[in-house]
């Protein structure tokens, strides 16, 4: 059996605004005409009606209401006269305690909207309500109250007004941290402490310590939390969720009962010595994270067909917090060894030591190559958001080039800057990324070339209202040297595929020997640019446009071009993207299908 349907009494309202018109539809939406006799049903209608126009200052409205039937009605022809607004004759908002020298609270009540003689709307001084409770909690005022909150209406007078009084008492300071479970060496933790004890409390930064110490992966479970005075909770909390759970939403175990007084007695008690600065220590509860994290993965992009990936982690190797990850990395093409060994220094985030190794074996295009790679630096993180990473990197290269074989080995610095920026990291509305490279090499410290390389590339993700998004992208390398046989295909141009120039096949494009064979350039430049549209839901079309090469001779004659039309989808394992590109300067190749999974950046 089905339940009755309830009917929802449909209504054709006259005589106000839209606003207003479908507030007073959102109050009727619920009414079911079949549940009243008529005269009952007139009384609910003008009753809700009152209240749905009484939020926007009309307290004495003039109502006609009709009813399609008066026996089975179902819908109701309103029409309302609204009358005279109330208006503002009194605004009288006051802050005591350190917030009323406290600039965010001076500011929420200097920014409130109305002044006398405007019209009464409830909304604005309900948010103000609500912002200047926010602002207690999340500065720290915790023995905050309302000296007074009242709305004053005489609609006979056709006026309003308003009380609202905060007595903030004093802000606490951060007290002591007090951390607990820990593996690692306490004073690497301390280290990412966003503030001194005390500092006038703030929970942003309670939270920005707790997201701090979820970057460094060393931990399975964290709970930063301020410390309530136990007794002031068996005294004066309330027995529902207040203020108390508001501070921190982890479990806060439940204070030993007791005798318990009202609140207004506790804060006279308190008044007659308060604490001149009282403060609020924070507890730091940690469970270690898996020493042994195992993860593998499958996938397909028409760069490279089929792909597998297989790493090994170890957040925590030690208590001094240093890290070490292994990938295994493996398609028709490419197969790839990596690792990298971590040591944080004295701000674990922002500081450390690194060392990079690797085994590469690639077949792609005329391209055949072992590499293996061994390097050591030091990465910084910067207040502004870049990272700088300077090291020294060993490279032996056995290759063959189109036609050339060699065997070298190179020993050289470089030095990487870097930075992404991104809102909604799975799919940006916003964005953009820098990288930059310089590396030297010099026959004089017994590396078997000398050359200096310099690599830069940057995007730009921007959207326009939700249904429009536009992605950019400029790329540009150059290799300096007297002797290009001796660089290997590593460090060689090459470009072209689903994330360069569409249109053409993975690494396809670069300058030819008299064999029609790839090179590799010495130059480099790519530059895109697409629009995306919304299409419905989490389905996206987009129109794009490549161009590129690489090449020896700056700059070259032609650009290699090419333009299509794709799709995305945002999955739960990321955007899909599947693109038909045209390449204008390929006669074997009138489109070519490009398919990847993965964010732009």
């Amino acid at each position: 059996m089905l339940p009755a349907p309830v009917w929802a009494l449909d209504a054709t309202i006259k005589g106000v605004n839209d606003e207003m018109a479908e507030n007073v539809k959102i109050y009727l939406d619920s009414l079911d005409g079949s549940q009243y006799n008529i005269n009952r049903l007139r009384a609910e209608v003008a009753r809700l009606t009152q209240k749905a126009i009484r939020v926007y200052g009309y307290y004495e409205p003039q109502l006609d209401i009709r009813f399609d039937d008066e026996e089975k009605p179902e819908e109701v022809f309103l029409t309302i006269d609204k009358g005279e607004p109330v208006k503002l004759e009194v605004i009288d908002f006051t802050l005591q305690g350190d917030a009323a020298e406290d600039k965010p609270f001076k500011q929420a009540i200097a920014d409130y909207p109305q002044k006398k003689g405007d019209v009464l709307l409830h909304q604005p001084y309900d948010s103000l309500k609500g912002k200047l409770q926010g602002l207690t909690i999340e500065r720290g005022y915790f023995d905050w109250r309302f000296t007074d909150q009242r709305m004053e209406v005489r609609p006979w007078a056709h006026s309003a007004r308003l009380y609202l009084g905060v007595d903030s008492g004093p802000r606490y300071r951060f007290g002591d941290v007090s951390i607990s479970g820990n593996h690692i060496v306490e004073e690497r933790l301390r280290n990412l402490i966003p503030f001194e004890t005390g500092d006038p409390y703030l929970s942003s930064q309670v939270a920005e310590f707790t997201n701090e110490l979820g970057q460094t992966e060393w931990f399975g479970s964290i709970s930063v939390r301020p410390r309530l005075d136990i007794q002031k909770g068996v005294l004066a909390l309330p027995e529902q969720k207040g203020w108390y759970y508001a501070v921190d939403d982890a479990d806060i175990p439940t204070p030993v009962r007791g005798p318990r007084i009202s609140t207004d007695a506790l804060i006279s008690a308190a008044a007659l010595y308060p604490p001149k600065n009282p403060s609020m220590p924070i507890d730091v509860s940690l469970t270690p994270a898996d020493r042994h994290q195992f993860e593998t993965g499958i996938g397909y992009a028409t760069d490279v067909g089929p792909r597998l990936q297989f790493s090994w982690d170890q957040p925590w190797v030690n208590r001094y917090g240093h890290s070490w990850d292994n990938k295994l990395y493996l398609s028709g093409p490419d197969q790839q060894f990596s690792g990298n060994y971590n040591i944080p220094l004295d701000d674990p985030l922002r500081d450390s030591y690194r060392l990079q190794y690797g085994l590469r074996n690639q077949d792609i295009e005329d391209t055949q190559s072992f590499e293996s790679t061994v390097d050591f630096g030091r990465r910084w993180v910067f207040d502004n958001g870049w990272e700088q990473t300077v090291y020294l990197r060993a490279t032996y290269e056995d290759f063959t080039q189109g036609n050339e074989s060699n065997e070298v080995l190179l020993l050289y610095p470089g030095v990487n800057w870097t930075r992404t920026r991104t809102r909604n990291p799975q799919f940006p509305s916003w964005g953009d990324s820098q990288n930059l490279t310089l590396q030297y090499s010099s026959e004089s410290w017994g590396s078997d070339a000398e050359f200096f390389r310099a690599t830069g590339d940057t995007a730009w993700i921007r959207s326009l209202g939700d249904d429009y998004r536009f992605i950019g992208r400029l790329g540009a390398g150059t290799i300096e040297t007297d002797d290009f046989a001796q660089i290997p295909p590593s460090l060689r141009f090459f470009t072209g595929g689903d994330t360069t120039v569409r249109g053409y096949s993975y690494e396809s494009l670069s300058p030819e020997d008299s064999d029609g064979k790839l090179t590799g350039g010495q130059q480099l430049f790519t530059a895109s640019i697409e629009a995306q549209r919304r299409i419905t839901g989490k389905w996206w079309g987009a129109a794009f446009y490549d161009a590129g090469d690489a090449f020896n001779d700056w700059w070259p004659d032609e650009l290699k071009k090419a333009a299509g039309l794709g799709v995305r989808w945002i999955s739960p394992v990321g955007p899909i993207r599947l693109d038909v590109a045209h390449p204008f300067d390929d006669p074997d190749d009138s489109f070519r299908i490009h398919f990847a999974i993965g964010p732009e950046f």
